[in-house]
């Protein structure tokens, strides 16, 4: 199968009654999957929140960005997503080495991982002096469910989710992707019983995927009449550089970056989101000092 550029599209069906958005994330997905090492389930877990982050960012408008927090009281702990409007999207999970059995259906049990109580927490920074926050319990575990109680409970917008992540045996990423629908005032009974079929029918997005089927085919499986406005493309994007951790480093103060210099005599940073490590040799670590005397 040829390698896909990850993107996402977005379009409108029935009028403008109905916002939908596609995207391919399996790019993404395997290089956090190769960053933290995760094992199958966890992978799963982090490729559903990833791609959730992904559609939620194309919702921004310019410089506003989100971050996703999954905390269940599954053994994975939590998931933290960043997204922003123009498709970078970057993630990570505290305990990357879980896999567990399959569940009943077979399937890598995220559920499992994620755990079945606890919360999603969505914060938003607008641009504005306070972020927006919202918060709704886990439901299911399984982040599809969960964000679509999320969309209907915290930002009344009545949504379908659907998220997915094929792992191949030697755990890399064979697919991952998702779609949100969402439902606008105006629309009647039959055509969001209509709606709610046609979601309800579709095959797993993975197998979708994995069959060669496009985006705008997997919304026209949806919604025969979706009108495709734009794409944008999903990568992978950190913002930690070496200057930032040198900041970071300063403001600990002069007697932790002293304590540092007389214990250690060397440092090593290793930045959450990409697993990139940033060393620095008692030099380094002086001159720091020196700055933050300064």
């Amino acid at each position: 199968m040829e390698n896909k550029q990850d993107r996402l599209i977005r379009g409108t069906a029935m009028d403008g009654r109905v916002r939908a958005f596609a995207v391919r994330t399996t790019q993404l997905v395997e290089e956090l999957r190769r960053r933290h090492d995760t094992y199958p389930t966890a992978t799963a877990a982090l490729g559903r929140t990833l791609t959730a982050g992904a559609i939620m960012g194309s919702m921004l408008k310019g410089k506003e960005r989100l971050t996703i927090q999954v905390k269940g009281d599954g053994p994975i702990g939590q998931i933290i997503v960043d997204a922003n409007a123009v498709g970078d999207v970057r993630g990570y999970v505290t305990e990357p080495h879980v896999h567990l059995p399959s569940n009943s259906m077979g399937k890598l049990d995220v559920a499992g991982a994620v755990g079945t109580e606890g919360f999603i927490h969505i914060i938003k920074d607008l641009g504005l002096k306070e972020p927006y926050r919202g918060s709704t319990p886990i439901i299911s575990g399984e982040l599809g469910e969960d964000f679509t109680y999320y969309f209907a409970k915290s930002e009344q917008t009545p949504s379908a989710v659907g998220l997915g992540v094929l792992v191949d045996t030697d755990n890399s990423v064979i697919v991952a992707g998702g779609f949100i629908i969402q439902l606008l005032p105006g629309l009647n009974d039959d055509e969001i019983t209509a709606i709610e079929n046609a979601v309800s029918s579709i095959p797993p997005v993975t197998a979708l995927l994995d069959q060669g089927l496009e985006l705008d085919e997997m919304l026209r499986w949806m919604l025969p009449d979706v009108r495709i406005l734009d794409e944008l493309d999903i990568h992978f994007q950190c913002e930690c550089s070496r200057e930032r951790v040198e900041k970071t480093l300063i403001s600990l103060g002069e007697s932790e970056l002293e304590q540092l210099i007389e214990e250690d005599g060397q440092a090593e940073v290793v930045c959450h989101f990409c697993n990139e490590a940033y060393q620095f040799n008692k030099d380094e670590l002086q001159n720091l000092l020196d700055q933050a005397k300064s």
